[in-house]
């Protein structure tokens, strides 16, 4: 392919496209890719990929019968060396469209920047508007410093990218940044011979993992996004808040957190050695930034105290220092850092076992904590301050002690999470050994709470010497004991919350806090002086749980000694609330309603539970990457919470494939760490939501009944169902690939019940249905017309009001109109089309044909029932810029779907017994990876 003219670069996103930079990028990527194939594979399968793609657009644009029935044919003739290779090219095809579309909203951000334009959920906007309201910066500030703001990374059997891509397309996206400054022809030339060859070093990396993932792969694929993004970002946006909020320093809120090492729930390879191995690594990264950090500092700060005097403290600094080089005898900042590396130094070798790159001298005596470290880094910033060197600060120091108060010595709070049949299970062998109690699973509710609560007052241990426990009492114990040492050496925020999940009732909770007693985690007793180390967060997940969520908590409160011991604790109440088994529960509309009256419901038992002790309530949305399973913009998820549930305070999961592409890139991460912030403090200060009148309500509660009737009806009393699922989707093809640590079920079953909601949904995306993203929805709201008609009275009143209502809602309450919102982006990502082609595989034709037409039936009125409260008849007439992504992306991510369908077709074709044939098994994998590269949030 010949080369294209150079041409200078039209930068400016306001031009006649505000896309033409992208378009560029991509149509040079592509451009690049295809040479790579063309040299790599061949001029005959360049053209034949060139082929499908044009019967592929004609497929979608056209919805071309003849163009579909002319690509099943091409398809079927391919040979699994060419399938293999094609789906190899739109894989990377869809990887490397990632990179230009991040690389485009980088340089459009800038570009506003440069105008003097900000953009909505950015810092710079709600200040501005906190501002415009008459909210003062001291309030900001005050906000800010009894706030608590937490994503927290987890691993989840999405995450499709190996660590070797991700470092290859970090490496294009910096060649793509470089290349909008170049300004020679020569220069862009050597920028495209360089991406030539990062695009050929992708083209021959192996996109698939050989190996089953562990835990100890997912830490490390975690820890990069520290090292690429949190540790430098994290101090930044905090400047940028003390820049805006001149004279107010600026307290530590905003933390990261982590399940990747502690979460047992469903994952046997999680255990003591993996938590332990996990604070491990989380505090080598931590200090070895610091390290490299450190060392910077060094060469920097060259000051002579023969030119520039410093503080008494800072000479005794630089006295303590073990260099006594004749070389740097005047200079005070070099010797004293020197110090501070040594037992930085000695620090990482105490607490993790390694050692430090480099040695100016030997290691010193470790610091016994990250204060310590950040008194020393500021007695050199007063210094630097008293002979008018200030302007020193600002480049490195400050964005090191920043971090320092961020990450500590253990980087990330790591959670830790079990299900709560997995404790009684362990209390009730504590107690038959113990002669307490002969069937503890068999009392009723009310007799293990009176049980629990006598233990929680005996200051004994249950434990009987000389007991040889079963594996599971042994396991689970060891977790504890082993929080209890890492508490030790890593600090109090190193670990801070037990999640409980399936919690049903109170004794869920009185359960863990014993085993922390039994582990020294809770000292004295509950009618003494108790302190309990880890906050007890429950999980409700179920529609069931969510409902009965303010009762239990209520009940939990309402004992003896639990409320003064945790406002000893911290005075912190964390809850966490499920989005993705609610929503496999009981569909997408009914489990956000039940999320939004579960969160109403706590907001007032906690303003109960503050009259009599200050308590605060702190929401933990356990949100994935789909809609289905709470996805979706986080800054309008956080404005449409329930009134009172932010105050300052949320924690919230970042899973699967949205990590990658919220934080890959590190400019990218920080506006999405900006736009937590951001939605926080509107939610608090600018427009807490009000509450919405009755009739909102009313209505909401007639469409979750609805929704959800017709949800289940589907699921879990439609005969076939599971069948047509496990055929028409690749959850058995998922469940093959190495992509994570944890099983995709939590039973050796195929009831749809037992399977994780995670892989639920990501196989329902893959085949394009996005089913758990939209079903009920259409049934509901035709149902919630109907029930208006021939002149119905109530609130609601008839049809025509009905409807009216419906509007209102849109356009008046936040929880309906994001809710609407993200409706409207699943059912663009969604195809049915192409989602007919996986009901193909079905072998029972009329099982698939009729169920397929049940769900093509409720898409059309799902989207029929949008539109007429939205009065938006195109999708994402409001979301433009995602309108035109998928208009960019999809005709290349379409073929990727036709090509599974096949090879599963061949798949599964094989006789049992057969040897499985690798390359068709390897196509169906990277196809799953393309897709969900495509899609983007698949997590």
């Amino acid at each position: 392919m010949p080369r294209t003219k150079f041409a200078r670069r039209r930068t400016d996103p306001d031009a006649n496209d505000k896309n033409l930079a992208l378009i560029k990028d991509v149509r040079l990527l592509g451009r690049l890719l295809g040479e790579v194939i063309r040299e790599q594979e061949g001029a005959e399968v360049f053209e034949l990929i060139e082929r499908i793609r044009q019967l592929s657009v004609g497929f979608r644009l056209k919805r071309d019968a003849t163009a579909g029935a002319a690509l099943d044919r091409l398809l079927k003739k391919l040979s699994d060396a060419q399938t293999l290779s094609v789906i190899r090219a739109f894989s990377y095809f869809s990887h490397l469209a990632n990179t230009a579309e991040d690389r485009n909203m980088v340089r459009r951000r800038e570009h506003n920047e440069r105008l003097g334009r900000v953009r909505q959920g950015s810092l710079a906007m709600t200040l501005t508007e906190l501002a415009a309201d008459g909210v003062k910066s001291d309030d900001i500030a005050k906000t800010l410093e009894r706030a608590y703001i937490s994503p927290v990374l987890t691993a989840h059997p999405t995450e499709v990218q190996r660590q070797s891509i991700l470092d290859a397309e970090r490496a294009i996206a910096k060649l793509m940044e470089a290349r909008d400054n170049l300004h020679t022809e020569r220069d862009c030339a050597a920028n495209e011979a360089m991406l030539r060859a990062r695009v050929t070093q992708l083209w021959q990396t192996r996109m698939l993992r050989y190996s089953k993932l562990t835990v100890a792969d997912e830490i490390e694929n975690a820890l990069s996004y520290y090292r690429s993004t949190f540790l430098r970002q994290i101090p930044r946006m905090y400047d940028d808040l003390e820049q805006a909020l001149p004279g107010h320093e600026i307290a530590t809120f905003f933390r990261m957190g982590n399940w990747i090492g502690g979460d047992r729930d469903g994952n046997p390879n999680v255990s003591a050695a993996t938590l332990e191995m996990a604070l491990a690594r989380q505090s080598e990264t931590a200090l070895r930034f610091y390290l490299a950090e450190i060392h910077e500092l060094g060469a920097d700060l060259s000051l002579s105290d023969m030119l520039a005097p410093v503080t008494p403290d800072m000479h005794a600094l630089a006295q303590r220092s073990p260099d006594h080089s004749d070389h740097r005898a005047d200079e005070p900042y070099r010797r004293a850092l020197i110090g501070v590396y040594a037992r930085v130094a000695a620090t990482l070798e105490t607490l993790t076992g390694t050692e430090a790159v480099r040695h100016a001298v030997a290691p010193q005596e470790p610091y016994t904590g990250a204060d310590e470290l950040l008194a020393d880094l500021r007695v050199i910033e007063a210094s630097l301050i008293s002979h008018h060197a200030q302007a020193l600060i600002a480049p490195r120091l400050k964005p090191l002690m920043r971090a320092v108060q961020v990450f500590g010595f253990h980087l990330a709070t790591v959670d830790l999470r079990q299900s709560s049949d997995k404790h009684e299970a362990v209390v009730a062998e504590l107690l038959q050994v113990a002669r307490i109690e002969a069937d503890y699973s068999a009392l009723a509710e009310s007799a293990r709470r009176k049980l629990l609560l006598r233990l929680l007052n005996d200051a004994r241990g249950l434990r009987v010497r000389g007991t040889v426990y079963s594996d599971l009492a042994r396991d689970e114990l060891a977790i504890f004991e082993t929080a209890a040492v890492m508490l030790a050496r890593y600090g109090r925020a190193a670990l801070r919350h037990y999640i409980i999940s399936h919690t049903e009732d109170v004794s869920d909770l009185l359960e863990v806090l014993l085993l922390q007693k039994e582990a020294g985690l809770m000292r004295g007793t509950l009618d003494g002086e108790a302190v309990n180390d880890l906050i007890v967060v429950p999980l409700f997940e179920t529609i069931g749980d969510l409902r009965n969520a303010a009762a239990i908590m209520r009940g939990f409160y309402a004992l003896p000694g639990i409320a003064a011991m945790v406002e000893r604790a911290g005075a912190v109440q964390d809850i966490m609330l499920g989005y993705s088994d609610s929503n496999k529960d009981g569909g997408f509309f009914t489990s956000n309603w039940e999320l939004y009256r579960a969160g109403t419901a706590l907001v007032e038992l906690f303003n109960g539970v503050r009259r009599k002790h200050p308590v605060t309530l702190r929401l933990f949305h356990g949100r994935g990457g789909t809609v289905g399973r709470g996805g979706g913009p986080s800054y309008q998820a956080i404005l449409a919470q329930p009134p009172g549930t932010v105050n300052g305070q949320i924690r919230l999961t970042e899973q699967g494939e949205v990590i990658a592409s919220k934080y890959a890139h590190p400019e990218i991460g920080r506006g999405n760490l900006e736009t937590l912030v951001a939605a926080t403090l509107e939610a608090t200060l600018l427009r807490p939501t009000g509450t919405a009148p009755a009739e909102f309500f009313e209505a909401a509660q007639a469409i979750s009944a609805a929704s959800m009737s017709a949800y289940r009806k589907l699921v879990y009393e439609t005969k076939g169902f599971t069948d047509y699922f496990f055929a028409a989707t690749p959850i058995r093809e998922i469940a093959e690939l190495n992509i994570g640590s944890r099983p995709a079920s939590r039973k050796a079953t195929r009831d749809i019940a037992d399977l994780r909601a995670i892989p639920w949904g990501f196989s329902w995306g893959q085949s394009r249905v996005a089913l758990p993203g939209w079903y009920g929805f259409g049934s509901a709201i035709a149902a919630f017309l109907a029930a208006g008609k021939a002149g119905a009275r109530g609130k609601t009143g008839g049809q025509k009001q009905r409807m009216a209502l419906l509007k209102r809602m849109h356009n008046e309450w936040p929880f309906f109109r994001t809710l609407l919102s993200n409706l409207d982006m699943v059912l663009a990502k969604s195809d049915l089309a192409i989602a007919a082609r996986y009901a193909e595989l079905v072998e029972d034709r009329k099982l698939g044909r009729r169920i397929f037409a049940t769900i093509d039936t409720e898409w059309r009125a799902t989207n029929e029932a949008l539109s007429a409260i939205t009065g938006e008849t195109k999708r994402l007439a409001s979301n433009p810029s995602l309108a035109r992504s998928i208009e960019h992306r999809f005709p290349y991510l379409d073929p990727l779907n036709h090509l599974q369908v096949e090879l599963m077709r061949r798949y599964r074709a094989q006789r049992e017994g057969e040897p499985v044939d690798q390359s068709v098994q390897v196509g169906i994998h990277i196809s799953i990876n393309g897709i969900a590269a495509g899609l983007r949030n698949t997590g």
